[in-house]
């Protein structure tokens, strides 16, 4: 299968990256209004929606702070006027998406496409050229830092790895995706490279772990939590050198129980779908932004700037790399800490800490009076890929009890709820829960924090 790849693209930018590592802060602000000035230019030249909201006056060097602020929904409904490619209609592509047997197939030669959460309460399409393939690549490959480096120098490429990668299957997700594209670009990585399906039974998760033996875990901190629990129960038996975690929130002590529990160096790393390498981990722990390809400005609920050391309501991302479906002052959701000063390792980029998804795992009544966790992804894979729901708010009663809320009403509400309470039966009992109930209210709004995303999973505790 041909892929969305250029090598000549990747040298360029694998060079930059490194000039940049060896330089200073200075350098990365000159990369950024640089690149900037290009992604503007393209926008103006390409994108009808962008030229529409903007006002006449916006030029390549315009500031940013003097744009508008753009959100997942508003570009979403207008799609075909964001993108610049006139070939990329949403339509099409989300048929395309439909389809898990295209996983990974590049769109008409020469894009990647995926598909996010909804989170925000609108799942988003998103497309990558070669170009920003070519970044995220470099970042990912360059910027990710090894708990050994001398096992790194002797083997620069990883070819006597054994990754895993747990967390959801049934959709055209970034994460799986890029696995996917890797494996097709490196067939003798085929046997080396294995996606598991979290929403699996976790008797054969476990089981199919133990089998393949992987040397580099990647699963998100609720999921490798989980499996720390099995392994200090003696069902898992893997010996990882690395647990590779992100998309969600990532506490010290979950960090200390995964490292203890699997005997493993931890390596958290923050990423999305609208830029897949935004963050990386150094030595000494501290999170760096890949500022020299992105911009992202912490803001206040009125979308005013927030200084150094000051938590934000939420985070607004400018995508350097990617002119094709530009992100401009786009409103993430996230909340950040941005860290006055540079990080001891020396590198020129910024530091900071974020907070992203903080859904529960549920802790349910299972066979013989045991506990099964049902993993937030998991649950959020099964209501929005295989009930088609993605604004909800579900919530743990008891240990055999869940509450579903949902916004619809009328016969839509009803048909929805059916969906949404087969699936969380079907997944929870193939779980090993016991007597599980769902109870389903219609015409319920969804809490949303003041970024506007959801906490959509809670447990009884909480």
């Amino acid at each position: 299968m041909s892929t969305v790849f250029d090598p000549l693209r990747l040298w360029t930018v694998s060079a930059d990256v490194l000039a940049v590592d060896r330089g200073d802060a200075e350098g990365v602000v000159q990369r950024q209004r640089a690149r900037l000035a290009l992604l503007l230019e393209a926008v103006l030249r390409g994108s009808r929606l962008y030229r529409a909201l903007w006002p006449a006056s916006v030029r390549p060097d315009t500031p940013l702070c003097q744009l508008p602020v753009v959100t997942r929904a508003q570009l979403m409904e207008r799609f075909d006027d964001w993108v610049t490619d006139p070939c990329l209609e949403l339509d099409a592509l989300r048929a395309f998406t439909a389809d898990p047997a295209r996983l990974a197939e590049p769109w008409m030669g020469r894009y990647m496409v995926w598909e996010s959460s909804g989170t925000s309460g609108h799942p988003g399409i998103f497309v990558q050229d070669a170009q920003a393939m070519a970044v995220y690549d470099a970042l990912e490959a360059l910027r990710r830092s090894p708990s050994q480096p001398l096992a790194r120098w002797l083997d620069p490429l990883g070819l006597a790895e054994r990754t895993a990668f747990v967390g959801a299957l049934g959709g055209h997700f970034a994460s799986h995706v890029s696995l996917l594209r890797m494996a097709a670009l490196n067939p003798w990585l085929g046997t080396r490279l294995r996606s598991f399906s979290i929403q699996a039974p976790l008797a054969e998760l476990v089981a199919e772990l133990n089998d393949f033996a992987p040397t580099v875990l990647a699963t998100y901190p609720t999921a490798a939590a989980l499996l720390a629990d099995e392994a200090a129960r003696g069902s898992l038996r893997i010996a990882p050198r690395e647990v590779w975690t992100g998309g969600e929130t990532l506490g010290a002590a979950v960090r200390t129980h995964i490292e203890k529990s699997l005997g493993s160096a931890v390596r958290n790393s923050y990423g999305t779908s609208e830029f897949l390498a935004m963050g990386w981990e150094c030595a000494h722990g501290g999170m760096h932004l890949n500022a020299d390809w992105h911009v992202l400005e912490p803001v206040d609920e009125h979308h005013r700037p927030v200084p150094a050391g000051q938590p934000s309501c939420s985070v607004l991302l400018t995508n350097l790399a990617n002119a094709v479906q530009p992100l401009v002052r786009y409103d993430l959701g996230d909340r950040v800490t941005l860290q006055a000063g540079p990080c001891a390792c020396g590198s020129p980029l910024p530091v900071f800490t974020v907070q992203g998804r903080q859904d529960d795992p549920l802790r349910m009544a299972g066979r013989g009076g045991r506990c099964v966790t049902l993993l937030p992804l998991a649950l959020s894979t099964v209501l929005e890929e295989e009930a088609g729901v993605f604004d909800f708010h579900l919530r743990q009663l008891d240990r055999h009890m869940l509450e579903l809320h949902l916004p619809l009403e009328g016969e839509t509400g009803r048909a929805a709820a059916a969906r949404c309470s087969a699936a969380l039966k079907a997944f929870a009992g193939a779980q090993g829960v016991v007597q599980v109930q769902v109870r389903v209210r219609l015409g319920q709004s969804v809490p949303r924090g003041r970024s506007g995303k959801a906490c959509r999973i809670v447990a009884c505790s909480r």
